[in-house]
């Protein structure tokens, strides 16, 4: 596994061992300091560079902790403060540039096509912070914390109320790799692509897709939604 763009890519026994990880780690630092840095520092002397299209507050206080934990070091790159593929300067320098100062980097855009577009001129590892179709470390924090308490979220069922934003993809792929259950309930106008619910259903999910909230959520063992206007709508 080379980027973490999309949970539909990566091997769910990859996926397990991510989640797995995490709730080890979580273990190991319970009695450290929120600022100190592991004692193996696994990630010391390397450069996770970290450019935000989209505002953010959590997505980069989560990024930018996690790597000094781990022993690294951070970049911000403001997208209105380089050429970053403005002017004469194109995706492919600036993402070359990036290949040769930086050891990862994590983006969050609204557009995925441009992210894709970048990642593919990148020489080094990429992870999506967000994109308008795709919002994966959400998704695999949201699993992490379910199983912490309610254990195994395999054979589950996971309710969504509220439109088919990007939140909704990743969880539709989630729903392939890790097996559980996932009802959607959602205005017609504000179904999924039928796209990602053709790959769904070839992937054998177990999906509902309905406009009734109630239908939804009966016997659910989690209810899940987001703000009344999704990111990027206003």
């Amino acid at each position: 596994m080379k980027n973490f763009i999309n949970i539909a890519d990566i091997d769910k026994k990859d996926l397990r061992k991510i989640i797995d990880h995490a709730k080890l780690q979580k273990v190991k630092r319970s009695k450290l300091d929120k600022s100190a840095t592991d004692p193996n520092a696994p990630l010391i002397d390397k450069t996770l560079i970290m450019i935000f299209e989209k505002a953010s507050t959590r997505t980069r206080l989560s990024f930018e902790l996690a790597m000094n934990q781990l022993g690294g070091k951070v970049l911000v790159l403001n997208t209105k403060e380089s050429h970053y593929g403005s002017g004469d300067e194109s995706v492919h320098d600036t993402a070359n540039i990036l290949s040769q100062y930086g050891d990862i980097v994590m983006m969050r855009t609204s557009k995925h096509k441009h992210f894709l577009e970048f990642s593919k001129n990148l020489d080094i590892p990429i992870i999506n912070g967000l994109t308008n179709l795709s919002h994966p470390c959400q998704i695999m924090s949201d699993i992490m914390t379910f199983e912490e308490l309610k254990g195994p979220i395999k054979n589950k069922k996971i309710a969504w109320l509220g439109d088919c934003n990007n939140i909704v993809y990743s969880l539709i792929e989630a729903a392939v790799k890790f097996n559980f259950q996932l009802s959607i309930a959602c205005p017609k106008k504000l179904r999924p692509d039928q796209k990602i619910i053709n790959w769904a259903k070839n992937h054998k999910a177990k999906i509902l897709i309905t406009n009734n909230p109630n239908e939804a959520a009966t016997s659910a063992d989690c209810v899940m939604t987001d703000k009344w206007v999704s990111m990027g709508d206003i």
